[in-house]
């Protein structure tokens, strides 16, 4: 480096002429017979930048030059600022003090390049951090230190806000529920967040690259497939369910939404948003078994209720039957019976048997549906489906049975059987209900009808009330009011009837006696 001899001019265009390689007066072409552009148009184009110059001298660290971007940056003219030192230009603060700024300058004389932050103040006194590069230039005159700089004060703002978004964010992404994972067109993973990981059990870094339809089972992997197989133009996101592997024990199930992604060229392929479900799915199978065990249980208070009745009703016609048996055989050791003697008995033993067959059948036709599916049907058919066992204990009880029934269909959305054993089930507690009064009072009102949104179904008697029943525990399983009665068909009836999203109470009648009432949704499609 060279410490002495720099003979700098005092003005800005002389100054400028030190580091143009050729003379104002020059002007012959090129090698390729060109004009080489003249001082001051290097001037000029220097002028023109919106970097901001500085010259230097590289052994006083003198300002000798500046363009017009720097002048206007700082708020000072060129001859303003030639006789300025660092303290009148930089900030107050120690980190940017003149010892900094010489060394940051000698750096750049001694190794030819320097880099570094400096807070310059401007004239009017505003301070602005910049970017600023000192480059050693070899002029004819001597070496030069040339400073570029510019303001990245809103770039250090918006990078600041920039890192202040990203850590929001990675808080925001570690507290979701939801895993995010983004698939190639391939099925695998190009993108994991922390929670979709820890949802899969693996470190992120385990997952990129790996084949999520792989990870899933063989049962699952067709309806994801499904889903990655949809056209990106169609917008639409799916939701479908599925069941991983876990490398740490059982599998898991999740709910996903896939939706097709495009983020320029840094993320594409289909994003899935994971919701882990296991214990959903796990209280769902517990309902399912659950329900199978309700199911069992309702057919079982059913048939028992209905085996009651039966096996008084059938003792009837099989004794009839039996009588004129005995009858006839009697005849036939008897020389003086005719044969129409013969023929009248075994034709009424045949109509006594006819009838218990037909018992038997009635029952057999109700028990054997097995179906537990929702349907479609009229309340008014599940009423005369139950009605002749409700007949059957009407008879018994010597009860009169009163049918206020809805002219037209009642559409329901229901589970046919289901619903027909809690109609006998509130039937039959109304009937034995009235058991216990005199003969002429024994009255029961079997009612349906529709409202605007719901099918109903009531059952009244004229008995004792509801007032004997402790609040709240008409349908809980823990009362009855009969002697030989096990309190379970009313928590059945309840949960039957709440279970298909209706609704089951019990109401004082407002003379003497009580009414059970269930409601069930109308099956608004029906005839559409």
């Amino acid at each position: 480096m060279k410490s002495k001899g720099n003979t700098y001019a005092g003005n800005g265009v002389h100054a400028l002429r030190l580091f143009v390689p050729i003379s104002s007066e020059s002007e012959a072409p090129s090698a390729s017979g060109e004009p080489i552009p003249a001082v001051e148009d290097y001037e000029r184009l220097v002028q023109s930048l919106s970097y901001c110059i500085l010259i230097h001298d590289a052994v006083t660290k003198d300002i000798l030059w500046a363009n017009q971007a720097a002048c206007d940056m700082l708020g000072f003219t060129l001859e303003e600022l030639k006789p300025l030192k660092a303290p009148d230009m930089s900030s107050a603060d120690s980190r940017f003090r003149r010892s900094v700024g010489v060394q940051w300058l000698q750096d750049a004389a001694d190794h030819g390049i320097s880099r570094t932050e400096w807070m310059y103040r401007s004239k009017t006194g505003r301070e602005f951090l910049t970017e600023a590069i000192a480059v050693r230039v070899e002029l004819t005159a001597g070496e030069a230190i040339m400073v570029q700089f510019r303001d990245i004060e809103k770039e250090e703002s918006l990078k600041s806000d920039l890192q202040r978004t990203e850590g929001r964010l990675q808080a925001f992404l570690r507290r979701m529920a939801e895993g995010i994972l983004v698939l190639d067109w391939e099925g695998r993973i190009t993108f994991a967040s922390g929670a979709a990981a820890g949802q899969l059990g693996h470190e992120v870094e385990e997952l990129l690259g790996e084949s999520f339809v792989e990870l899933c089972t063989l049962s699952s992997r067709p309806a994801l497939e499904k889903a990655l197989a949809r056209d990106p133009a169609d917008g639409s996101s799916s939701s479908l369910r599925i069941e991983v592997g876990h490398p740490d024990g059982p599998t898991k199930w999740f709910g996903v939404s896939c939706q097709y992604l495009a983020l320029e060229k840094d993320l594409t392929g289909a994003m899935l948003l994971l919701q882990d479900i296991t214990e959903q799915v796990a209280a769902e199978e517990e309902h399912r078994r659950d329900l199978e065990h309700l199911n069992y249980l309702g057919r079982y208070n059913a048939m028992g209720d209905m085996a009651m009745a039966i096996a008084h009703e059938l003792g009837q016609p099989l004794a009839a039957a039996t009588n004129f048996v005995e009858g006839v055989s009697r005849r036939v050791r008897d020389p003086e019976s005719s044969i129409n003697d013969l023929l009248y008995g075994l034709d009424n033993a045949r109509l006594q048997i006819d009838r218990a067959n037909q018992i038997v059948k009635s029952l057999r036709d109700f028990v054997v549906q097995l179906e537990h599916s929702e349907q479609v049907v009229d309340l008014n058919e599940i009423v005369g489906d139950c009605l002749y066992f409700i007949r059957l204990r009407a008879d018994q009880q010597e009860t009169e049975l009163q049918l206020v029934l809805s002219g037209d269909p009642i559409w329901i959305r229901c589970e046919k059987v289901l619903t027909g054993q809690v109609i006998l089930n509130l039937c039959h507690n109304a009937i034995d209900e009235m058991s216990g009064w005199p003969q002429r009072e024994r009255h029961v009102v079997i009612t349906t009808y529709a409202t605007e949104t719901a099918g109903v179904f009531r059952v009244a008697d004229r008995g004792k009330g509801l007032s004997h029943i402790p609040d709240g525990r008409i349908f809980d399983g823990a009362f009855t009011s009969k002697s030989t009665g096990s309190g379970i068909g009313l928590a059945l009836s309840h949960r039957i009837i709440t279970r298909q999203h209706g609704r089951i109470y019990a109401e004082e009648n407002e003379s003497r006696g009580a009414s059970f009432t269930f409601e069930l949704p109308l099956a608004r499609d029906v005839g559409s």
